[in-house]
């Protein structure tokens, strides 16, 4: 069969790697790509949003299957699109993409359908906002409604950073139109985990549960990124809390969209928080999250193409869908600024020395036929072991050995679950 991923970036590294085990796949393809990728899959010089382009391509290369990586173009359209021209595609349409588009829907439906999350309010006018939010503790949490590349939460932890960060949305407009509505919500306690789905509808397939890190320094502390790093399983997280965030939160959800005439079929991504009230719902996604990606299709031993097709198909229940025993480390090496301003193209040393751990690109390229730095989060260095601390031993031995001008990553990734 002949696949095309969309994306380019750490995330579409790991599906591209895992696809490329199916014997099923003939022609392996990926727009855009990136310098890493272009080891795995034949880069397309396509942008994730240039639908014409990318149904063209399909077309033309007689693509069986097209699978879309990132939030953007899910949120604008791109399977009803391809769907449109009778192209197979792998992801949720933009109607149950918007679960992830708009902070706004996705709290009131968890409301509507008594889903557990954070108590709310939301808002469209900055001065009313303000007020409210002037009248709430501290902590706070302040989200922009549509996307903001995982950089729309704030947690403010004085009401000075709370109206910062609510000016900065709703009228310096840092986002974008994605601050013309914000959410207010409680700050909530407890581990944050994060568990994906294959879905199909009501018929919800958890993948085994991750932990990622969020912010940029050590310690939990500096502002949100995209990921710096991520591990599975958790070892010091009961199974059976895993599974009561299953049941009353991301099967009662996947209902919840087909009642409201919007079924979910793609990758249903919740970041859950394990309050002491049990866990609540921090947001979904719409898409593989990055960097949990990184080290759950690691440990995926069944066929991902198969689970794919099943999903389309309709058969996304009738498949066996198989796990590692193995635990795995994902460790961001990141550019100096990150994840403000920080520069690009500049060389990267040590790739071809790693061993014993699997290297995601993120955000690199190819330049004069070497590989340079091109994003914030440039590499995603992820190891397995027979445990969580052979493979974050593995992974940060495998990090020490690449090097670039300014690498940043944190120290502390999976220390939570050494218990």
């Amino acid at each position: 069969m002949r696949i095309l991923v969309i994306g380019g970036g750490g995330r579409e590294h790991a599906i591209c790697w895992a696809l490329k085990k199916s014997p099923k796949v003939q022609e392996l393809y990926c727009a855009p790509g990136n310098g890493g990728i272009a080891g795995v899959a034949e880069c397309v010089p396509i942008q994730v949003n240039q639908f014409a382009e990318i149904a063209a391509f399909a077309i033309s290369h007689a693509v069986d299957l097209v699978v879309i990586g990132p939030d953007d173009p899910l949120s604008e359209g791109i399977v009803d699109y391809l769907e449109a021209q009778q192209i197979s595609v792998f992801g949720p349409r933009q109607n149950a993409a918007i679960i992830e588009s708009s902070k706004v829907f996705s709290k009131h439906l968890f409301k509507k359908y008594n889903i557990p999350s954070a108590a709310y309010e939301t808002f469209d006018n900055y001065e009313a906002a303000l007020a409210y939010m002037r009248n709430q503790q501290i902590p706070i949490v302040i989200k922009a409604d549509g996307l903001a590349a995982g950089k729309g939460v704030v947690i403010a932890q004085s009401m000075e950073e709370a109206e910062k960060a609510l000016h900065d949305m709703m009228v310096v407009k840092i986002f974008g139109d994605s601050g013309n509505q914000v959410v207010i919500e409680e700050f909530m306690t407890g581990q944050e985990m994060s568990i994906l789905s294959f879905v199909d509808g009501a018929v919800v397939r958890p993948m085994v549960a991750a932990q990622d890190h969020k912010t940029v320094f050590d310690n939990d502390l500096g502002p949100n990124t995209g990921g710096m790093g991520t591990y599975s399983p958790l070892p010091h997280i009961e199974q059976s809390i895993i599974d009561e965030a299953i049941e009353t939160i991301i099967k009662p959800t996947a209902a919840a969209m087909v009642s409201e005439g919007r079924p979910f079929r793609g990758i249903l991504f919740a970041g859950l928080m394990l309050t002491p009230q049990g866990p609540r719902t921090i947001e979904f996604n719409a898409r593989f999250g990055d960097p949990e990606t990184q080290v759950v299709l690691p440990r995926l031993k069944t066929d991902l193409l198969d689970i794919f097709l099943a999903a389309v198909d309709g058969t996304l229940e009738q498949i066996d869908i198989a796990w590692s025993d193995e635990a795995a480390v994902c460790v961001v090496l990141a550019s100096e600024g990150y994840p403000g301003s920080y520069p690009k193209g500049l060389p990267i040393q040590g790739l071809d020395e790693v061993q014993d751990a699997l290297v995601f690109h993120a955000g690199t390229a190819l330049k004069d036929g070497a590989i340079v730095t091109n994003g914030g989060r440039v590499l995603g260095i992820t190891a397995l072991g027979s445990d969580i601390a052979d493979a974050r031993a593995k992974a940060y031995a495998a990090a020490e050995r690449i090097q670039f001008q300014g690498k940043h990553s944190r120290t502390d990734i999976a220390k939570k679950a050494l218990v």
